[in-house]
């Protein structure tokens, strides 16, 4: 079934990717988030950066280690980790909003950050009273829109779909991208001036074309919603593209996915795709000032 979404995806995209720009309350894991005692990292979005496993157990979220995490060490600061394992953008703004299965998870499983209200909410309070010591915000969002329309649609993923289709699909593409514009937006209506990262999706597997064509349908929402709000892009697609060529694009073969038989795969990344993925956060922060390193830029250093 995952495949003829990400064939559905893609056939969306050929209409989809020529719209887009060409340019593109609680307390904390790793600290208590309303204290004041250095530079701070909010990360938002989904089970990407949550670091999700089916593999760990879910009542421990220290037994989740995410991209989020690598970063925070690799530059120094507070890691303040605010999401949740499907989170989708409708949800992420409301706890009306679509969802796919962050409110069931976050009612019977802990997050890393405890929180009542949505993702947007607590981002919102938490930068509005950290807005002098929060250095950076990342953002990986969207893939469950996605999923949630192959739950509500199941009849786009029959043998025959009813032409209608691509069409269902490319409103919630408009929607996805929509929402994350929101998103950025209301950070910066928050006040936060600082550096935020957008972390797209890689690609289960390199060498599928329709699969690599729904991938990068998704990441362009993110791509086009973060223009208008001077948002850095931190390619996941490009980081786990040249390690998955070394096992002919297979991301599970590479061992950039948590494998889980002989030959399957979760979507989720190992330690090792994790890493990557924190890689690329801190080349995109590197690459928007070039004189200086990612510390320095998130201290406002760069050129």
């Amino acid at each position: 079934m995952r495949v003829r979404l990400l064939t559905l995806l893609a056939t969306a995209s050929l209409f989809l990717l020529g719209a887009v720009p060409a340019q593109a309350d609680g307390g904390g894991n790793g600290g208590d988030s309303n204290r004041d005692d250095g530079q701070s990292y909010l990360a938002l979005g989904d089970s990407v950066p949550f670091g999700f496993s089916p593999l760990k157990n879910p009542a421990d979220a220290d037994n989740f280690v995410g991209y989020p995490e690598i970063v925070a060490q690799q530059l120094d600061l507070k890691d303040v980790n605010a999401t949740c394992p499907g989170e989708a953008t409708g949800g992420f703004l409301s706890l009306t909003g679509t969802d796919n299965v962050c409110r069931p998870y976050r009612a019977s499983a802990p997050l890393h950050v405890h929180y009542k209200t949505s993702q947007m909410d607590f981002a919102l309070k938490y930068l509005r009273s950290h807005k002098h010591t929060t250095s950076l915000v990342t953002l990986t969002l969207g893939a469950n829109d996605a999923f949630r329309f192959q739950k509500d649609h199941p009849e786009c993923f029959s043998a025959t779909p009813p032409a209608t289709c691509p069409a269902l699909l490319g409103g919630v593409f408009a929607t996805m991208q929509a929402n994350l514009d929101t998103i950025f937006s209301k950070i910066r209506g928050a006040g936060y001036t600082g550096v935020i990262v957008a972390v797209t999706y890689y690609a289960l597997n390199y060498a599928d074309a329709a699969g690599v064509g729904g991938t990068l349908a998704v990441n362009a929402q993110m791509i086009a919603a973060g223009a208008g709000h001077n948002v850095l892009i931190a390619s996941g697609f490009d980081a786990f593209a040249p390690v998955a060529a070394t096992a002919a694009g297979d991301s599970c073969a590479a061992g950039l996915l948590i494998r889980l038989t002989a030959s399957t795969c979760d979507v989720h990344p190992t330690p090792k795709g994790r890493n990557l993925l924190a890689s690329a956060v801190i080349k995109a922060i590197a690459g928007s000032c070039p004189a200086h390193d990612a510390e320095d830029c998130l201290r406002g250093e760069g050129d």
